[in-house]
This record gives C-alpha cells, structure tokens and sequence, in this order.
C-alpha cells in the first residue's frame, strides 16, 4: 500500500464511526509519521512520537490550531487556552487553576455522587436501555452545571451547543452552527457579567471571575474563551468516555466480573477507560522550525496531526496486550489526556466522575450486555457514541 492509499481512510466520512484500529497498526508498522497530501498534515501514529510532540510545545506549536479544519485559519485571539503555547498557556493555567485544585474536587465528589446515585437508580433492570440519552449525556451535563453554578433548566441547551462545537457530530448547518454558537458565548458572557457583581461563591464561573494573579485576571473575552472549553471539551469527552466504557465492559464480560471481584481494581479500570475509549482522537500542532520526526522530515510550518487513538494501542508501549481491554493494566501512559503543557486541566474531575460512576453500578447490576446497533458519530474529532442499547441485570 503507498503512502497514498495509507493516508486516504484518515480523510474518509466514514473512518471514524467504524472501526478504525486496524488501519491504526498498519500506520505504526509502516509509516508512523506519514504525510496526508490531500489533508496538508503530518499524521503521528505511535506512542513514543506523540509523546514528542506533546512534551515539546517550542517546536510544535498550538498557536496555528489544534484542528485540521484550522489549518490556514489566523485567529485574533485565541479561540480556547488550548490555542496558546508557553509562556502565554503557563499563564493562563494558573489563572484558571484555582478552579481545580483538590479542594474544589473534594467539595465536588459529594455533588457526584448525587447526581450519579440519582441517574444509576433509574436505570432499569434486565430491559434495554439507552445508556447515551439515559446516562451517558445527562450526568456530565448535571455536573458541568454544578461546576459552573448555572441552573439545570438549561441542560438542553448545553447539549446542542455542546454537539453544534464539534466538528462531525450532528448535521447542523454552518448558519445553524454560528448561532448556535453565538448563543453559548452571550450566555456565558452573562453568567460572567452577574458574578462579577456578585459576592465571590465557590464555583468555577465566580473563582475565575475573581482571581487575579500578580495583579491580572481574565478579561471577558478570556474567561468565555475558557468556560466554553470548560462547558464542551469537559461535557463531551467525559459523556463518551462512559459511554465507551460501558460498551467495552458490555463486550468484555469477563472485565466486569474481574472488577466485581476486585474493587481495588477501580482505579486502574479507570484509566483503561480512558485509555480504550480516548475520546478526543487526535490534537494538531504546527512545526515552529525544521525538525526530524519518527525519521521524517517535517518542514517549519508543516501541520503535525497527533492521533491519539492509535497512540493507545501501540503494542511498543502497552505490549502484546495492547489491542486488549484490562482493567488490571499497570503501568498505563495513555495519553487520553494528551500530555505535557497541555495536559488536559479537568483530568482529575473526569477521573472522579468515571470512578463514582463504576463503584455505583458493580454496586447494582451484575452484568451488563449489548442487545441492539451501537451507533458512533462520525467526527474526527471527538469518538463518539451516539447510541448505545444495553441491558443491565
């Protein structure tokens, strides 16, 4: 197969929604840093490369985008924090950083566990269930409300924001998308423009509006900049992270009950999710000068796609067992969260939230089962899942 025909599926509609591991392997084997011509990008499939990238922000740079369809886009300012390198991120991460330390995560485990014991308990047992609509997209919706202390009468509306945001996950028109979009952005202004006159609370909108560090605070446009990839980026990497992880459960039986077992397992069985489902599939950076790569050459100025999914499975890092699911596996350097400056800020609110949720259900059901079509959205951007019959019993 040419280097053509290698870099073809990562361009196809329908890559994403199917089964895109084995066209994965051959990449690593046979060309781990391979050129994507009609894409304009540099497609990074192992582990050890992506790690290079990630942890070297002064030669692969985020300013220029970190999706494809940035590619050639100049931005004004920074669309989201994730849009900035060093020492411009570093700042920014300390800014928002008093919204995530383990005090607030602390406050938070009870509000998970509300909201999680209420969503598990109305589950049915032993009859088909939506796991998508009936828990996988309301509990990080209910608790992205709780963090950013908004009322849960606009759930729905955070959900088609949410969806309107990534690129690939709906068939929303561009026109539909914009306002959609513009609506997020007046909303989360508003919140802002209320906290700011209001008496300093603990939750993130309020933290962020009233933190300053060395005299600066975020400016409205850098604090909607942030709650917005607060509000998507956590609501749905989270939401198909569950959802993903159920599903692999479904299909690996044997997992589930290995963890009923064992709950000392539940941390690691965390991690494997994340490192199964990796929910954001790839991130892009932009070479800042001339460098050699995996044994390419990438030109300063060349887009360099991180596929993260594939980093995953990469039999170099995870061994022969890599293209399993183990809810022992240790050590597991998944790279679910990317990794280095850009390590994802929510991580450990993602952990809480999946580590709640797994001792709640082995607490209840016994077993959990595939029983229809698992439908997957088609984005590029996001593994999602968008449909997904169970039954529990």
């Amino acid at each position: 197969m040419s280097t053509t025909d290698l870099a073809t599926p990562l361009l196809a509609e329908d890559f994403y929604a199917g089964n895109p591991y084995p066209h994965y392997a051959r990449l690593r084997d046979e060309a781990p840093v391979l050129w994507c011509a009609d894409g304009g990008f540099w497609a990074v499939s192992r582990h050890a490369e992506v790690m290079t990238v990630s942890s070297d922000p002064a030669t692969y740079s985020s300013a220029k985008g970190i999706l494809t369809m940035e590619i050639g886009i100049d931005y004004a300012t920074p669309p989201t924090m994730m849009h900035t390198d060093p020492p411009e991120h570093t700042a920014y991460r300390k800014l928002v950083a008093p919204g995530f330390r383990p005090s607030v995560m602390k406050r938070l485990e009870g509000l998970v566990r509300k909201r999680t014991s209420r969503l598990v308990d109305g589950l049915p047992t032993g009859r088909s269930v939506d796991i998508v609509a009936e828990l996988a997209v309301p509990l990080p919706l209910l608790l992205i409300a709780d963090v950013l202390g908004v009322p849960h009468d606009d759930l729905d509306r955070f959900f088609e924001w949410s969806e309107a945001a990534i690129p690939g996950a709906t068939d929303i028109e561009p026109d539909d998308q914009a306002r959609l979009m513009g609506e997020c952005f007046t909303y989360l202004a508003e919140q802002c423009e209320h906290r700011r006159h209001s008496p300093a609370t603990d939750d993130v909108v309020s933290i962020l509006v009233h933190t300053e560090l060395d005299g600066r605070s975020l400016t409205d446009d850098e604090l909607v900049m942030f709650l917005n990839q607060l509000l998507i980026a956590g609501n749905e990497t989270t939401r198909n992270s569950i959802s993903g992880g159920l599903l692999a459960f479904a299909e690996h039986p044997d997992q589930w009950t290995r963890l009923r077992a064992d709950r000392a397992l539940i941390p690691t069985a965390v991690e494997e999710v994340l490192r199964w489902t990796t929910p954001v599939i790839s991130f892009m950076r932009t070479a800042a000068r001339d460098v050699s790569l995996g044994g390419s050459d990438i030109a300063a100025g060349d887009p360099v796609l991180m596929l993260y999914q594939s980093a995953n499975r990469d039999p170099a890092e995870f061994g022969p067992t890599a293209e399993q699911f183990d809810v022992g596996r240790s050590p597991n350097h998944h790279v679910a969260f990317g990794f280095g400056a850009h390590f994802c800020i929510g991580a450990a609110l993602a952990r809480l939230e999946l580590r709640v949720l797994l001792e709640m259900l082995l607490d209840r059901f016994e077993s959990l089962e595939v029983d229809g079509e698992v439908i997957r959205s088609a984005s590029p951007v996001i593994a999602g899942v968008k449909k997904a019959e169970l039954v529990l019993a």
